[in-house]
Formats: C-alpha cells, structure tokens, sequence
C-alpha cells in the first residue's frame, strides 16, 4: 500500500464518463505478502510479516498485520513488538520475481504501452485498446480477474487522465479494488486530498508548506507560485503547484529496463566467519546469475555491499574483461571484492551481490576474455546453470543449488557435501 496519506472524502464515487482517461496505474496489493498466502492459503485471515526473522526488516505485511501498525521497511523487532502474534514468513525472491513477469506479461497482452515503475506496479496507455477491449474499466475489471485467476493475489487499478491521478486514484481503491476519476472530475479530487498525498512531499515538504499554512492540495492550488516557491524552493514550488491542478504531462513509456540485478540477505546473528559469508555471497551470485539469464540479459559489472555489526555499509564495484551471467564468474569477482574490504576486525550483518551495466545478450559481440581462452570450461559451466535453471522451473528452486566447492579458497579443506548440491568449480 502507498504511504502516501489517503482521504476519506475522496472515496465518493466521481462519476463514470471515461473519456479521456485513457491510463492505468496497477497496483499489486501487499505483493509479497500475497504471493506467500497464495501458496499458504491456510495463513488467510491472519498477520502475516514476510521478512528475516529478528534481525531483518519488513519487506511486506498482511493488511491483518498493518491493522497493528506494522509496515514495510521497518525493523522486524519493531514490527513483532507492534504484533507479536503475526507469522513471520521468509521471502522467496525467486518466487516474486516469477509472478511480477508474469503479471507483466498480462498486461502484455492489452496493450504494447506498458510502464513498469517496480516489481509490482506499473502504468498502461489504453488508448489504443479501446475499441478492441472496450472502456478502461472494462479493460481493468478484466486484467484484475485474469491475475487473480492465474496467481491468486490481487491487484488495485486506479484510472485517469494522466500518471499521477492515476496512481492516486490506485491508492485510493485498495485493497483490491478499482477507481475512476473522470477527467473533468481531477481537481475536485484533487481538492479533497491531504498534501501529503502529492508526489514529492514527504516530511520536510510537508512541515515547510504548513508553517506557511498549507496543508491541503486546495490550499496549495489556491496559493500562488511566488509564495509557493519561498516556501519550497523554485522548481518544487512550480512543481507542486501543476500537480495540484492535475498537471502532469508525462506520457506512459513502455520499455523500461532494470539497470541492475541484485540480491542481499541480512544474517540472523553477526557473522564473524569470512568462509560462512562466503557461501552465502555464491548463493546470492547464483540467484543474481539465474535473474540474468531470465531477463536475458548480462552484467558487465560485478559489486557488493556489506554491513558490519556496526552499520558501517561498505560497497565495493569491479568492472569484468567481458559481460556475464555466469554464477561462477559473477561469485569469484564478488569474493576478491569481500576479502579485500575493510571490514575493521568485525563481524558482518548483511551481504548482498549486484550484476550492473547490464547489456541484451542477443546479438551481443562475443569478445572471448582471457580467462575464457585459458579455460575452456567456461561456457560449459553455463550450460551447467542453464540446466540448474530447467530443473528450477519444473521442480522448485529449493530442488538443487550450487555446492560450496567454488567458495574454498585455495589450501583451505574441502567443505562438507551439501545434499543434493551441484558444485561449479
């Protein structure tokens, strides 16, 4: 759910004529959390926190769990102390990563104009379906039932004239609901909202406009851009004060690409053993490299982050001779990068690995690097992790993971034998 404050006055119905309110903002309802109950359905009805037990934070919680206050980002121990009672739910990265491209691909299918802004969310340009799928409200009580239909979740649709009504106008419907404000109807919308409902205003914006007494979106539209742009600044000023008249020029841009690709876990207790992160730096090398091959795509560049037992957060970047979407590759660049941090003598709390600069593998140039004509290996090891990633599909990612035998540094003794685990040295 967006935290941006809703209204109880803007819930009214605002009419039904859907001309020119030809886009879609669409909004999976607590995402995570929902993919969870989907394949737990005997956990429906209860607080639900999908998180690291303890010692990670809140990555999604049931509206049960919200009910207590319990909200994305923040500490799991803040969020068990406000709901003691909630089921806490490791998160299953593989599994959300699976449902958002599909739900993608559904909405695929209505029309090419599709703007993913997050794993769950996204904007669409119907105006070219219409006479083919008929009204926006039409075509979003049909996308609605089509992803409840195909991964038992829900989704809430707001639609408008432009992105940011539409994306209000989603808030406003959820959960698992659909709201149209029609385009004549924007700015008495608007004018029923708190401030702090426009993008761009968050707790600073917001105690800045109300020390000059405005704290409504009406306020500010009846304000003129002079006093605005004291109290704000220049641009956010002009900025806020077109949003407040429903003035958003943007159009919905299809194609959006993810720069990077990443993966981090947070321990449940301080590491001071280096080998231990290291076996969890080549599992989350080997989930970065399977997102990769999904999404057909390769990292040129290879970097961590760590977090200490003091919350110093250390980030380390390494560009490769050539691009990748191998584990293997992907783990020894992350493990030089581990060890040569400064880690200060303390244990380490959290990890996480990113493939960037990432690059179409179609029709890529293939430039054999050194290591590859060293080691003939390499794009038999590929192979090897494609296979990983068939067995994955059918059986379940838990079905077989990469062995630790490439996380030994050399000299050191041989791992004990994970079951069922393929090693990739």
């Amino acid at each position: 759910m967006s935290r941006g404050p809703r209204s109880a006055e803007a819930f009214r119905d605002w009419g039904a004529d859907e001309s020119g309110t030809s886009v879609l903002h669409v909004d999976m309802d607590a995402f995570f959390a929902s993919c969870e109950l989907a394949r737990r359905p005997e956990l429906r009805g209860r607080p639900v926190i999908v998180g690291g037990r303890e010692r990670g934070v809140v990555l999604a919680a049931t509206y049960e769990a919200r009910a207590f206050g319990v909200r994305s980002a923040m500490s799991m121990a803040a969020g068990l102390r406000l709901c003691p009672q909630a089921v806490v739910v490791r998160p299953d990265h593989g599994l959300y990563h699976e449902v958002s491209e599909s739900v993608m691909a559904i909405l695929a299918t209505i029309t090419p104009l599709v703007e993913r802004i997050s794993v769950d969310e996204a904007f669409l340009d119907v105006s070219g379906a219409r006479r083919r799928l008929g009204a926006p409200t039409v075509i979003g009580a049909r996308l609605r039932e089509q992803v409840r239909a195909e991964h038992g979740i829900t989704c809430s649709v707001g639609i408008a004239r432009n992105k940011f009504v539409a994306k209000l106008a989603s808030t406003h419907a959820k959960p698992d609901g659909m709201m149209l404000v029609p385009a004549d109807a924007t700015v008495p919308f608007l004018r029923t909202l708190p401030v702090g409902a426009l993008w761009g205003v968050g707790e600073k914006t917001e105690a800045a406009l109300a020390r000059w007494g405005i704290t409504t979106v009406a306020q500010l539209a009846d304000t003129d851009v002079p006093t605005l742009q004291a109290a704000v600044g220049s641009v956010s000023g002009a900025h806020l004060h077109d949003l407040a008249w429903g003035r958003d020029p943007r159009p919905v841009v299809p194609g959006h690409e993810e720069r990077s690709v990443g993966a981090e876990t947070t321990f449940e207790r301080d590491l001071w053993d280096l080998g231990a992160v290291e076996q969890r730096v080549l599992e989350l090398a080997d989930r970065v490299a399977a997102r990769l091959r999904h999404q057909g795509v390769v990292a040129r560049t290879v970097s961590i982050k760590v977090r200490t037992s003091d919350f110093r957060t250390l980030t380390r970047s390494r560009t490769l001779d050539g691009p990748t979407d191998v584990a293997r590759a992907i783990f020894l660049v992350a493990r030089d990068l581990l060890g040569a941090a400064d880690l200060r003598g303390l244990p380490v709390r959290l990890v996480g690995v990113r493939g960037e600069n990432l690059q179409v593998r179609s029709g890529l140039a293939e430039q054999v690097t050194l290591d590859e004509a060293v080691d003939p290996r390499q794009e038999a090891r590929r192979e090897a992790e494609l296979a990983l990633d068939a067995v994955r599909e059918r059986f379940g990612r838990s079905a077989i993971t990469l062995g630790a035998a490439s996380a030994r540094r050399r000299g050191s003794p041989p791992p004990t034998t994970v079951p069922g685990g393929a090693g990739i040295s």
